[in-house]
């Protein structure tokens, strides 16, 4: 019998259509993380996107490059700093136009830090509160208003993490807003029922990318990944497919849940 070596990422798995004809709004999707692998997952999927990040010129390579690997999809873009209310209400309004409509928002804006909480400041409190917890809900809001008024229905995905329920040195500031994220997961998607909308968030452990190794210590990096059940960090498509999976018809009866992408021992 061969025995699968799981401490060796597999290749991606081919798209079977799950989001075909659907249109996907992806927020913090420049770059080489966990955004820009759901754009290409809902690509994959038959899904047209559109990327959104504040970042203006990543923004746009990842657009050009999305759209030169996948000419029969649909790929636009929006700059959007989701600390600004009227930026994601424009946002939502500029993605509906664009490609007529939107029936996926996945909420992938989020921001990190090790900071022990004796040494951490108010800014640095606030900062990472506001885009992770509060970006989530602000643009969580303004795809509500979008649905109410399209009366189409639509999916909801969040990103959150598994440090909304585990403790981490240095992460408080972060564990607080992805907890916040899950609590708004589960009490928004109650009311979202209302209005033909789910609401469901991931909660993953670990994705490795070339951003998270600058903006995060190796040493750091290779503890947390060596501490999985497989001995490795998960890919970020790996996250990705979770989150199509729940954007899709196969999760119909999936909302207000929190879907665990981790490896990591009980």
């Amino acid at each position: 019998m061969t025995v699968t070596d799981l401490s060796v990422a597999p290749q991606p798995v081919s798209g079977h259509g799950l989001l075909a004809g659907r249109i996907a709004v992806i927020t913090a999707a420049a770059g080489t993380g966990i955004g820009s692998a759901t754009a290409r997952r809902m690509l994959d999927e038959g899904a047209d996107v559109v990327v959104s990040d504040w970042h203006e010129r990543r923004l746009k390579q990842t657009e050009e490059e999305l759209a030169a690997a996948y000419p029969q999809r649909r790929v636009a873009s929006a700059v959007c700093d989701v600390t600004s209310s009227e930026q994601v209400d424009e946002l939502i309004a500029a993605a509906a136009k664009a490609l007529g409509r939107i029936d996926i928002l996945v909420n992938n804006a989020g921001l990190g830090g090790e900071t022990p909480v004796v040494d951490m400041t108010d800014e640095q409190w606030d900062r990472v509160l506001d885009i992770t917890l509060n970006g989530t809900f602000r643009c969580t809001r303004a795809a509500l208003k979008y649905f109410r008024e399209a009366g189409h229905g639509g999916v909801i995905v969040n990103n959150a993490s598994v440090l909304g329920w585990r403790a981490q040195h240095g992460q408080a500031h972060y564990a607080a807003a992805k907890a916040g994220v899950m609590a708004l997961t589960r009490c928004s998607a109650v009311e979202a029922a209302d209005l033909g909308v789910r609401i469901n968030a991931v909660a993953p452990s670990i994705a490795r990318h070339p951003f998270l190794d600058k903006v995060s210590s190796s040493e750091l990096l290779d503890r947390l990944s060596a501490g999985e059940a497989f001995g490795r960090a998960a890919e970020p498509w790996e996250v990705a497919a979770t989150i199509a999976m729940l954007a899709s018809d196969y999760t119909s009866y999936m909302t207000g849940e929190v879907v665990s992408v981790s490896s990591q021992r009980a």
